[in-house]
């Protein structure tokens, strides 16, 4: 089964801009807790990882400690494997190889679906090997299928890179194991793209969005790039809106598209996901010609702000379906 492409959907969902900030801070006060414990000599004290616990076998019972929490101090990964499958004996040992290569940077939970059902239905899991990765408390899906080497390597340096630019996830230092302690990989920094980033995070939403540009001008298939580049623009369009003012008028007027759409922005960016797909959904229901068209066109580009792969987006995507055909 071929791998499907990366999304750091979840990473960067839109309660995005909202979200991501909040997942960070948490994760900070989770970091700054553990050092407080640590100077105190408390119980809580989040020691050095050994080289051999960078890779371990999860349950239900421990996964909460042993992932949710771990997320708050480095990305986890997640392989749901079994016995019995032939390309999860291949994958398996790849990830473990890699993610030890990585010193600290990423950790991973290994877990058997036979065992383990009920994290299998949670995560909505198709098909195994599925590659997921929880950061800061929220999980991502990564890819499905055995993989070549040089796909997973790019898609665990996207996974680093995005944990540490976005909630400041720099993993945990590695001591204890045996033999020389391997070195950390560099993850090359695409400078335009951090400075689109800065940009973003600055509140300079002109400068992000020509950022944004300029890198997809030189590297059409960014899809972080993409990803910022939406967010930059959902926010620049819902910047001086009258908030009361908006949803009065899209009250008021159910069959204005226009309305619908400035409604539907600002429920995206106050992390109202679904009542935003919904919006739009009834919007193509009652409209036709061409205000049909410019509400499904919208909903489609909320589709890409929130991630592909999101299941809010999934269901969406049904919904809009049945009012079309």
């Amino acid at each position: 089964m071929q791998p499907r492409n990366m999304s750091m959907s979840g990473v960067v969902d839109l309660a995005a801009v909202k979200a991501a900030g909040e997942a960070k801070q948490k994760a900070e006060e989770a970091r700054a807790r553990a050092r407080t414990a640590g100077e105190q000599g408390g119980a809580g004290a989040a020691p050095d990882a050994s080289v051999s616990s960078l890779v371990t076998e999860v349950d239900e019972a421990d996964f909460e400690r042993e992932v949710l929490q771990r997320s708050t101090e480095v990305p986890v990964v997640i392989d749901f494997w079994a016995e019995w499958c032939e390309p999860c004996k291949q994958l398996g040992p790849l990830l473990e190889r890699l993610v030890r290569e990585y010193a600290g940077r990423l950790v991973l939970a290994k877990i058997d679906v036979d065992r383990n059902q009920m994290l299998f239905q949670q995560f909505g899991v198709q098909g195994i090997p599925a590659v997921f990765a929880v950061v800061a408390g929220q999980a991502l899906p990564l890819f499905q299928g055995a993989a070549p080497e040089q796909q997973v390597r790019e898609v665990l340096d996207q996974l680093v890179q995005v944990a540490e630019q976005r909630f400041g996830l720099t993993g945990v230092s590695v001591g204890g194991g045996e033999g020389e302690q391997p070195a950390v990989p560099e993850v090359p920094e695409d400078p335009a793209l951090a400075a689109a980033h800065s940009a973003l995070d600055a509140g300079d939403l002109g400068g992000a969005v020509q950022a944004y540009r300029n890198v997809l001008a030189g590297d059409p298939g960014n899809m972080e790039a993409k990803l910022g580049l939406a967010q930059a623009e959902l926010l620049q369009r819902v910047q001086g809106l009258d908030a009361a003012r908006v949803r009065k008028e899209a009250a008021d007027a159910p069959a204005d598209v226009r309305a619908q759409i400035r409604a539907a922005d600002l429920d995206l960016v106050g992390g109202h996901v679904e009542d935003a797909f919904g919006r739009l959904v009834e919007a193509v229901r009652r409209t036709a010609g061409e205000d049909r068209d410019a509400a499904r066109v919208h909903l489609l580009e909320l589709f890409e702000v929130v991630g592909s792969d999101d299941p809010r987006v999934v269901a969406a995507r049904g919904a809009l379906a049945r009012v079309l055909f």
